[in-house]
């Protein structure tokens, strides 16, 4: 039985965590961690420091926010308990930092993007890249989400860039951008045109927008529930005890 501790439990994502953990035969929540949460079916701490003194678990989930969440990393990974981190906004050097706290075979596994569907729409705009000159990234979100671009977004430019051999695209950028307007292009992530959308009425979508001569390609996926993420969460606590280090994508726990 995996033993799972779920960060941010009193949070939306963390709730649905909660419940996805609490339904899976192979594991249990052994406690919740959220300065706003109250001790119920589980015990609930208000710091991962008092968690780690007060129950024994194996898995930190992390659905927190930018700002608390290396705080909460740098408490679990030197105690040897592996991490699924969900939570974006963290750059790949400081995720580099916090995996070398941790003892060997522990795990921090990132992902920027736990459902199937995004990470398959990644690996596709990895394919088409080579093939066309210009790319851009529209991301929409929720009206609450904490950071912009999204981490998909940036995972996605990341991939895009690398792709095409780091080629500059030839379209128009900031230069073009009139006076009073400045942003109008969006914002670049490895030379790649990221735009950030917050509404009410999203989850998460993205759409990856591809143009040649005389072609585009357009590239969406969409999340309308929260549950989407859940088979990849669950995927990532269950494969993370085998692991070591640091791993960013969902895509490296898919057969």
């Amino acid at each position: 039985m995996i033993r799972v501790a779920v960060s941010g439990c009193a949070g939306r994502m963390g709730a649905t965590v909660v419940e996805a953990v609490g339904a899976a035969p192979d594991m249990e929540v052994a406690c919740g961690i959220d300065p706003h949460g109250q001790s119920g079916a589980f015990p609930v701490f208000a710091s991962v420091a008092e968690a780690l003194e007060g129950a024994e678990f194996d898995v930190l989930v992390d659905f927190t926010q930018p700002s608390v969440v290396a705080g909460n990393l740098r408490a679990a990974l030197p105690a040897g308990v592996d991490c699924v981190v969900g939570t974006t906004g963290l750059s790949n050097a400081v995720l580099e930092e916090l995996a070398a706290l941790a003892p060997a075979g522990t795990c921090l596994f990132y992902a920027p993007n736990f459902t199937t569907g995004a990470v398959l729409m990644m690996e596709f705009a990895k394919a088409a890249a080579p093939y066309f000159p210009e790319a851009e990234v529209m991301e929409f979100h929720h009206c609450n989400k904490k950071d912009a671009p999204s981490g998909t977004a940036v995972r996605t430019a990341e991939i895009i860039s690398a792709a095409r051999g780091g080629r500059a695209s030839e379209a128009p950028g900031r230069e073009t951008e009139i006076e009073g307007a400045e942003g109008a292009r969006g914002a670049l992530v490895e030379g790649v045109p990221v735009h950030s959308i917050r509404s009410m009425g999203y989850v998460a979508s993205q759409e990856v927008v591809f143009g040649s001569l005389g072609q585009t390609l357009s590239i969406r996926h969409d999340s309308w529930d929260r549950e989407s993420y859940m088979p990849g969460v669950l995927l990532g606590i269950r494969s993370v005890g085998e692991r070591s280090g640091l791993i960013v994508g969902l895509e490296n726990f898919m057969a």
